[in-house]
């Protein structure tokens, strides 16, 4: 049995993902709705790839760790989530607290999917390196890319909806094991 308590630590992460969408929502309004969703995964693309060029170098020129990378592919992999179900538009056309609604809703599945698939696989994340996760969530971007070139179809895998709702479990649990790195 596990010693973590993966739900609190879960919601946590989320929580402070969400306060940074939040406040980036306050700064720049729903800009993110005119993005198809090729342009929001090629976003966390390059967040993922910043995170393994972070993790193999050691000479950073900018002065900001991985963790912000990885609350970046959350919250882009929930506004990817969004566009799927709502469509692309012409111009931004949530309020604040509309865009928060629909947040929470992707967020809260993408636990419940955790939960489920945590329980089967009997939290092995926990025994990952985040290295790895790191890699998993780059095979997951170049998956949906090549779904994406495909126009959304697939014969036998997953969906769009399903490789983004991975990005954001894996980016989570990355951000728990760090977050337990930190701690005495």
């Amino acid at each position: 049995m596990p010693t973590k308590d993966t739900k609190s630590q879960f919601f946590a992460v989320l929580a402070q993902c969400r306060d940074l969408f939040i406040n980036k929502m306050k700064d720049y309004g729903p800009a993110w709705r005119i993005l198809r969703t090729p342009s929001i995964t090629d976003q966390i693309y390059i967040k993922v790839k910043r995170i393994r060029t972070l993790q193999t170098v050691s000479e950073r020129l900018v002065d900001e760790g991985i963790e912000p990378e990885f609350v970046g592919i959350v919250n882009y992999a929930a506004m990817g989530i969004i566009q799927l179900q709502l469509g692309v538009v012409d111009q931004p056309d949530l309020t604040t607290e509309e865009a928060t609604a629909l947040y929470d809703k992707v967020t809260k599945e993408a636990f419940e999917l955790m939960n489920r698939k945590n329980h089967d696989y009997d939290e092995a994340w926990r025994d990952m390196r985040v290295s790895s996760i790191t890699d998993l969530i780059m095979s997951k971007v170049l998956r949906t890319k090549s779904i994406e070139d495909h126009g959304g179809k697939t014969l036998v895998s997953e969906g769009l909806d399903a490789n983004y709702y991975d990005m954001i479990n894996y980016a989570v649990f990355a951000l728990i094991l760090l977050s337990e790195r930190e701690e005495p």
